[in-house]
């Protein structure tokens, strides 16, 4: 088995460290510490880093008025469309007639076959089997 590595001494570890610092150049900087307190006033607002969008934008179009249109086309679009409503509908109910016609086909013959099944159960208990 593998054996474990024995964890170095806390001594080599601080002296690895130090050697990296002085191998980075960071000998004189210290990290700051956590007592050491920030000064509000030295963090910038997002106002002052982010300048507003220029307000020299065309206005928005003003929507022009509804145009009213004759009274004799809008009764001719409206018979137009109930009649095409009707002839959708016609349609739609003639598919569903079909569709539903399918179904049955596609079940009577499960359908009749359960019915035989459940009357010959039935005709055996209420009629005495035949006697040769």
């Amino acid at each position: 088995m593998d054996k474990p590595i024995p964890p170095e001494k806390p001594a080599q570890l601080l002296n690895d460290l130090e050697s990296i610092r002085e191998l980075l150049g960071d000998a004189g900087n210290e990290p700051p510490l956590l007592v050491d307190s920030l000064d509000p006033d030295s963090i910038p607002l997002l106002s002052e880093i982010v300048t507003p969008p220029p307000s020299a934008l065309p206005p928005p179009p003003k929507p022009l008025p509804p145009q009213v249109p004759p009274l004799r086309d809008t009764l001719s679009q409206r018979l137009n469309s109930d009649s095409e409503l009707n002839r959708l509908d016609n349609e739609l109910r003639a598919a569903a007639e079909l569709i539903l016609q399918d179904v049955i086909d596609d079940f009577v013959p499960q359908i009749e076959a359960e019915l035989k099944k459940r009357l010959q159960a039935r005709l055996s208990r209420l009629l005495p089997p035949r006697r040769s």
